[in-house]
């Protein structure tokens, strides 16, 4: 008798947790928390394809004998450090992204530099390999800027839904916690200076 008790005490915890946890839409959380995981790797996979470009970008700008070794080495660091950078998408804390952003926006700059010097070579300009490199590189960034905004969608939504009732009561106690955007850095809405 006792035993029936007991089994019966179990099975009907867990209809209650069961019911509870299908009420507070855990699964939804889940499914909601692992889209903003997904998009996180769909950004990282643009940048990695601008930072695979870059060597062939090098490659061809090399064959330019007199061209400026420092913005190439600038560019080769640059990329060397973008891809060093890391973020776990289950911990897309502020300070992690805003290190990736950085890293990132260093590749950018030194990318910036390196176009504004192939303008003093008309030669390199005309020559297919680059057109068709600087081609690609234009569609990534294009391509960047469609998975970031991707991103903070699938975000908003994910902490929406947690911040919602009766979410809200559940999310923190099963560990869903606030996600982060991922944010133009700071003066990006100021146009940069370029001088020749």
């Amino acid at each position: 008798m006792k035993l029936d008790m007991k089994r019966g005490t179990l099975i009907l915890l867990v209809a209650v947790a069961g019911l509870f946890l299908s009420s507070c839409g855990y699964n939804k959380m889940v499914d909601l928390e692992e889209q903003v995981s997904s998009q996180w790797s769909q950004v990282e996979n643009v940048y990695q394809r601008r930072a695979d470009l870059i060597p062939n970008l090098v490659n061809t700008v090399k064959g330019y004998a007199d061209f400026e070794q420092e913005t190439l080495v600038g560019v080769i660091e640059a990329r060397s450090k973008a891809t060093s950078v890391n973020v776990d998408p289950n911990n897309l804390s502020p300070e992690a992204i805003e290190q990736f952003n950085q890293a990132q926006q260093g590749l950018s700059s030194a990318l910036s530099r390196l176009m504004v010097v192939v303008e003093r070579y008309p030669d390199l300009k005309a020559n297919q390999n680059f057109l068709d490199l600087q081609a690609q590189l234009e569609g990534t960034e294009n391509r960047i800027t469609v998975e970031r905004m991707k991103f903070n969608e699938v975000t908003q939504a994910y902490n929406a839904y947690i911040r919602k009732f009766p979410q809200l009561i559940y999310a923190g106690m099963l560990g869903f916690d606030k996600k982060n955007y991922f944010e133009a850095r700071q003066g990006a809405d100021q146009a940069p200076v370029v001088e020749f």
